[in-house]
């Protein structure tokens, strides 16, 4: 697997795959911080599609993510994080809402450790899902990184964030 970093305006994210499809996203700081794997190989010049659109992203100019992705998990694990690609820029969704989206209604628990173990965030946007009382909930870059990246939606959107956000 290759690796590279990128800069973003919430700390520097790595990049992993093949060089061109992205298996994992990973943040430098919160709970689910990520480094580089002993194994991966190091290529700054890799992931040149991934870099333009996370640029374009938090620029405002990105709504959704188009670049290649690999992503290793269960059947059930894709499919919630395909449901999630689903969920419109600026826009969030609950587990059970999630839940109900892949048919499968009373797994709302199996929908939040599919999300939490999300290996793509912010292409796959697992930040826009909240609680059923519109509160913000667990994330692995942490609280203050979700809420920079749904207040970064919705001021490009014209969406405004609940209160309790």
């Amino acid at each position: 697997m290759y690796y590279s970093y990128v800069d973003s305006p919430i700390g520097p994210l790595l990049l992993a795959g093949d060089g061109e499809a992205l298996s994992v996203v990973g943040f430098s700081r919160g709970k689910k911080s990520r480094v580089a794997e002993p194994d991966w190989e190091r290529r700054d010049e890799a992931f040149g599609r991934a870099r333009l659109e996370l640029a374009e992203y938090f620029d405002g100019k990105r709504q959704r993510f188009d670049v290649a992705l690999l992503p290793e998990g269960t059947e059930f694990q894709l499919a919630v994080w395909s449901a999630l690609r689903d969920i419109p820029y600026g826009a969030t969704r609950s587990y059970r809402e999630i839940a109900e989206q892949i048919g499968k209604p009373t797994a709302i628990r199996a929908v939040g450790a599919a999300n939490g173990s999300n290996p793509l965030p912010i292409v796959v946007p697992c930040h826009r899902v909240i609680g059923a009382d519109g509160s913000l909930t667990g994330f692995g870059g942490g609280i203050e990184t979700k809420r920079f990246l749904l207040e970064l939606e919705r001021s490009r959107s014209g969406l405004f964030a609940a209160s309790s956000c």
